[in-house]
């Protein structure tokens, strides 16, 4: 990797005064990944392993180092993971101090970016006397943990790795029967249900009107010609003017959930016959897999690589778990998905 002519070309593009003094660090971050991180197999064998784990780049306010230190990362392409100093120290500082911390415990879970840190440090306090395990990829070394959970398209590799199909989530089948009448009043007893649940806008998928009007056409010409009514669920990530867009598009025989409603989005999974989710989450599509029942995936173009998605749609349509939205309509069977139970 280059840094000194991808800064300069990312100078340029941007329309960034280049700075001498900038550059010298540039030529300082290129020296230190060469050193560290871009050595040959023959090299990592027949060479002292004494890499640097990290560096300290300091300055006066406004001379460009977090703008370096964002392109540094963005350019990357090792396992990584960015913490603001300020960040870092308030997740530190907010589980360190205001947690009673005692050996009263045997196993720590941590799941998600924040929850490393709390998880790393009482494991070099308690050492053996707990087990930590992490549930994701950590963006860290393994090594950290006894245990790291993570769905198969990671790529995750390790003897301490252990996967899974789908996401981990915490939907129960017990769950769905509890609040599967929640929605029944509203449902049109001479028609077939099929949800859709939406996700939204990532830095992979862009939810723009077009992408929006193919995936309504789709569900109206395969479904609601067919018989069938439509529920959509939002999720946290839903704009708000794809709700409205949702409310104008379909007649008011449909029902479009205006907020995030858990009770809402069990029952949906309950008593529809078919389940369509976009392809932005791995998250809902596990989710919908707990049901047994045929899941269509909306497809969205991506912005960029999104193999690892990829790799976990594929997997499940070897599965039989999913179809792709716009194939015929058709009912068929396949073992329920329920690994974390």
């Amino acid at each position: 990797m280059n840094l000194n002519k991808l800064f300069l070309s990312y100078c340029k593009i941007n329309n960034l005064e280049i700075n001498p003094n900038q550059l010298d660090t540039i030529e300082e971050l290129n020296l230190f990944y060469n050193q560290n991180f871009n050595k040959s197999l023959l090299k990592k064998i027949f060479t002292k392993q004494n890499s640097k784990t990290g560096f300290y780049l300091q300055g006066d306010v406004g001379v460009g180092k977090t703008m370096i230190l964002n392109f540094f990362y963005n350019n990357f392409d090792k396992t990584k993971q960015r913490f603001h100093f300020n960040e870092f120290m308030i997740s530190f500082h907010d589980f360190v101090f205001k947690n009673k911390i005692d050996s009263q415990f045997d196993v720590v879970i941590s799941c998600g970016r924040k929850s490393v840190i709390p998880s790393i440090y009482l494991k070099k306090k308690f050492k053996n006397k707990i087990i930590n395990i992490h549930i994701q990829e950590p963006k860290v070394s393994l090594d950290n943990f006894d245990f790291v959970v993570a769905p198969e398209h990671d790529g995750l590799k390790g003897k301490n790795v252990l996967t899974s199909k789908g996401a981990v989530h915490y939907l129960t089948n017990n769950e769905l029967n509890q609040n599967e009448n929640y929605l029944k009043s509203r449902i049109n007893s001479q028609k077939k249900i099929v949800t859709l649940i939406l996700g939204g806008p990532t830095r992979y998928y862009d939810y723009n009107n077009q992408v929006i009007d193919g995936i309504f056409s789709k569900i109206e010409q395969n479904f609601i010609k067919n018989n069938y009514q439509v529920i959509i669920i939002p999720s946290m990530r839903t704009p708000q003017n794809i709700i409205e867009k949702a409310k104008n598009y379909f007649d008011k025989d449909q029902i479009i959930i205006p907020n995030v409603d858990k009770k809402a989005y069990l029952s949906a999974l309950a008593i529809s016959e078919n389940i369509i989710v976009t392809c932005d989450s791995s998250s809902m599509i596990s989710e919908a897999a707990l049901t047994g029942k045929p899941i269509y995936i909306a497809s969205i173009l991506p912005k960029k690589n999104d193999k690892r998605f990829q790799r976990f749609r594929n997997l499940f349509k070897e599965l039989n778990i999913t179809r792709t939205l716009g194939e015929e309509i058709e009912n068929w069977n396949y073992q329920k998905l329920d690994e974390t139970n």
